[in-house]
């Protein structure tokens, strides 16, 4: 029945919360051990527990965080705030930031010319391509490469998303179980970046919530694609004249 399906996905999510508390706080216990065992007069010892501990942290901070926007758009409550958006200007603003910062990745841009608006939640779409973006990054490998490129369909007023990058790419059974709350295809490396595991998934309720699709497509051995689909309005030269 629809009641034992929502109380066994309530468990699973209690159990999945539980087991990524634990983790860290397992190891930090165990560090902070040691160094109430003498490892703080180690010159070398010492300084990389308190490094590990403070990462530790931070990745409980960033799950909690997580965990709190979801329960808000869990129970409606989080509020959406829509502005008219020139998308040309907010996707190549928050693509030169992380430019930026990753000067080891090469950005690619297929952006057309035309001034494309939208309507959604600035702040919250930020998340969205934040999120896409750092996954990007962080999955690419070799000669790095993140590749953007924006469609627009006028006949159906939307456009399309679509971020590349040059990974290992997905399995094929594994795609469309990106976007669960807690699902990693490689646990432990996803882990070790600091990943919760949640940042698609709220991704994918942001961009629902905006009357918009995500999804993915991969490749083994040639990287993963996330298609973001958003109603838009293609201002041609003259539209504003009087």
């Amino acid at each position: 029945t629809e009641q034992q399906q929502v109380e066994r996905e309530r468990r699973e999510f209690v159990a999945n919360v539980s087991h990524e508390l634990r983790t860290p706080l397992t190891s930090m216990n165990s560090y902070i051990e040691a160094l109430e065992e003498g490892a703080w007069k180690d010159e070398e010892l010492a300084p990389q527990f308190l490094s590990v501990t403070r990462e530790e942290t931070e990745r409980m901070i960033r799950l909690v965080n997580d965990l709190l926007q979801l329960s808000k758009m869990d129970n409606e409550s989080d509020q959406i705030n829509k502005e008219i958006i020139d998308f040309n200007m907010f996707i190549n603003k928050i693509i030169n930031r992380h430019e930026m910062s990753a000067k080891d990745t090469t950005f690619i841009r297929d952006i057309p010319k035309k001034t494309i608006f939208t309507e959604f939640d600035p702040d919250k779409m930020t998340q969205v391509f934040d999120n896409v973006i750092t996954n990007a990054m962080k999955y690419s490998r070799g000669d790095k490469r993140v590749e953007f490129h924006v469609k627009q369909n006028p006949l159906y007023n939307r456009m399309t998303i679509r971020i590349k990058d040059n990974g290992i790419g997905i399995p094929i059974n594994k795609v469309d179980k990106i976007f669960d709350r807690f699902y990693r295809v490689d646990k432990a490396r996803t882990r070790k970046m600091g990943g919760t595991g949640l940042g698609l998934a709220i991704s994918k309720e942001i961009v629902e919530a905006h009357n918009g699709r995500i999804w993915a497509n991969s490749v083994e051995g040639q990287g993963t694609s996330i298609f973001i689909t958003l109603p838009c309005e293609v201002i041609e030269d003259g539209d504003w004249d009087e």
